[in-house]
């Protein structure tokens, strides 16, 4: 961890390796909740749950990788066929495109195989930051912090973070947490945000991490 001045960061730092025990305590399993059984299920799963809950991709993901094996498949796949396919994902014209331009790129450069380099990645249609640090994290145990919305809340209503883009609250988690952490926090701030730190109603009351979020002294304090 990055070595702070001043009591005051000595402080926060305290208040941030607290926040991490309780998570590490709270979610000792913490894992991604995408079914997959290689780098590139992982691909195809994460590029479908954009804006698609974990839970309606693993079902479509389940006929899905019966019917296409592997990146051959996929990029001999008809579009409109494809589109039918991966339908209740939503965005299935835009993800059906991607999938198979992705699809052809990896057997045409990589001989239809994932390559496990953030640059090389996010070269490939559909996948942007977050896409490349879930695969780098998940399929290769690289460490990397993937900012999805969970983690992008989270991060601010816990003082982690107050940048205002993906990029920022990503620079932010990665100076102030652990990069032996990465993979695990990146879990545990999503486990919490879907079951307690709700983006609506959050569980305040609740929520074992309430002594140490700035979030929940402003609300309390205003009360």
């Amino acid at each position: 961890m990055k070595n702070l001045k001043g009591d005051f960061d000595k402080r926060e730092q305290e208040r941030i390796s607290r926040v991490l025990d309780k998570l590490n305590q709270l979610y000792p399993e913490a894992a991604t909740a995408l079914n997959y059984n290689n780098p590139f299920q992982l691909l195809v799963a994460t590029i479908l749950a954009a804006q698609c809950t974990d839970k309606r991709v693993n079902k479509v993901t389940e006929g899905l990788f019966k019917k296409y094996k592997g990146p051959e498949d996929f990029a001999a796949a008809d579009q409109r066929e494809l589109e039918e396919d991966i339908k209740e994902c939503g965005l299935f014209r835009n993800k059906s495109k991607n999938i198979i331009a992705a699809s052809k790129q990896l057997v045409e450069k990589y001989g239809g195989q994932v390559p496990a380099d953030f640059d090389e990645l996010v070269k490939l249609p559909g996948v942007g930051r977050k896409t490349a640090n879930v695969i780098l994290a998940n399929a290769f145990g690289i460490p990397a912090f993937a900012v999805d919305t969970h983690v992008y809340r989270l991060a601010h209503r816990l003082g982690f973070s107050q940048a205002k883009d993906v990029y920022g609250v990503e620079r932010d988690l990665n100076e102030k947490i652990p990069k032996s952490l990465w993979i695990k926090a990146h879990h545990w701030l999503i486990y919490h945000g879907r079951n307690v730190c709700k983006a609506q109603k959050p569980l305040c009351d609740i929520c074992n991490l309430k002594e140490d979020c700035p979030e929940y002294t402003k609300r309390h304090s205003s009360q």
